[in-house]
């Protein structure tokens, strides 16, 4: 029997081309949901901010590779808040979580979420946080079956 050769690891320089395809996936959804926010094309990050995002040990980046591919990611930062207010807890943020339209239905974006969890875990945050478009009712039902609840809510008045 083949043995699956899929595996997390953190984003790095050879990642650049298949993570920003997946960055635009994620354009194109947030578009189609709200094209009066977002636009129909483009990048979120330059290849060298990107390229500082993985660098970067308080924004780990974990990519889902199976045979060599990149499948998924799960861009994440790691949040203290300062203030006279909140108390200082340590906080995974998920930035954002996208899987190859491909390979969905295969429990990657539960796997990378899992992954963050423990991630968040191991070095001693109180919770994982993330922000979920209303537009996306898909991605909502997705974070709430792996257990994740409203922390806030946050409103808008459009005007016209």
């Amino acid at each position: 029997m083949a043995q699956d050769k899929s595996y997390i690891r953190l984003a790095g320089a050879r990642d650049l081309e298949a993570v920003n395809e997946l960055l635009r996936d994620v354009l194109r959804v947030h578009h189609a949901g709200r094209p009066d926010l977002f636009k129909g094309e483009g990048k979120k990050y330059t290849d060298e901010e990107l390229l500082k995002v993985f660098a970067n040990p308080d924004t780990p980046v974990f990519v889902y590779e199976k045979e060599g591919a990149v499948l998924g990611y799960i861009f994440c930062s790691i949040q203290v808040p300062s203030s006279d207010q909140l108390n200082p807890v340590k906080t995974l943020y998920i930035d954002d979580l996208c899987v190859n339209g491909k390979a969905r239905g295969q429990h990657i974006g539960k796997t990378l979420f899992e992954y963050a969890r423990e991630y968040a875990k191991e070095i001693g945050c109180h919770n994982v946080t993330l922000h979920v478009w209303e537009c996306n009712p898909k991605a909502k039902a997705f974070y709430e079956s792996l257990g994740m609840k409203p922390q806030y809510t946050s409103m808008e008045l459009l005007i016209k």
